[in-house]
């Protein structure tokens, strides 16, 4: 005999995994954009080009994170559930990757990109030199500004990106493992 509530039920508990994924996830990222947000504005730590390369995921995980869990509360389709935690998950890995180069860089390990890490190119005239070098503070991305327990920012970064990736992997692993009643 089919019951409908039975159904709605089983529904339901099966697309916790993803909803308790995406909100993790959501949350993590909007922790991540809030510290990095304090340490530019309070701490004065600027960030690089690098760094504000690392930051576009977490500005993309907080809306998809929250689409993807409202997503999962309303019952969507799995296959919903599973892309979103997927583009999720892969845009973490995309970001350790990411992390890890300026990590790299900053290790001197290999060289960074030379728009932060090169030579410093067209100072412009003689006259105004000094004047510019007065007003700009040239951030570059090989060189650390904080480090804790001999991480640097970049580090950490990697670290929460697999953090997040790890989430939305159980999140996947665990929606595609739902069963249907018949």
């Amino acid at each position: 005999m089919f019951d409908a509530t039975a159904d709605s039920a089983t529904a339901h508990d099966d697309a916790r995994p993803a909803l308790v994924a995406a909100l993790a996830i959501t949350a993590v990222a909007v922790a991540t954009l809030a510290g990095a947000w304090f340490f530019q504005l309070v701490l004065d730590i600027r960030p690089c080009p690098l760094c504000l390369e690392q930051r576009y995921v977490y500005y993309l995980a907080i809306p998809l994170g929250a689409l993807t869990a409202l997503a999962a509360g309303k019952d969507a389709p799995r296959a919903v559930l599973l892309g979103g935690l997927a583009i999720l998950g892969l845009a973490a890995l995309g970001n350790a990757v990411l992390g890890a180069y300026h990590a790299g860089v900053e290790w001197g390990f290999w060289q960074g990109p030379t728009d932060c890490s090169g030579p410093i190119g067209n100072l412009g005239s003689a006259g105004s030199l000094l004047q510019r070098l007065d007003t700009v503070k040239v951030i570059r991305c090989d060189e650390v500004q904080w480090r804790f327990l001999g991480l640097s920012l970049a580090g950490y970064n990697v670290l929460i990106s697999l953090a997040m990736a790890a989430i939305a992997a159980w999140g996947i692993m665990r929606t595609a493992r739902r069963q249907t009643s018949w």
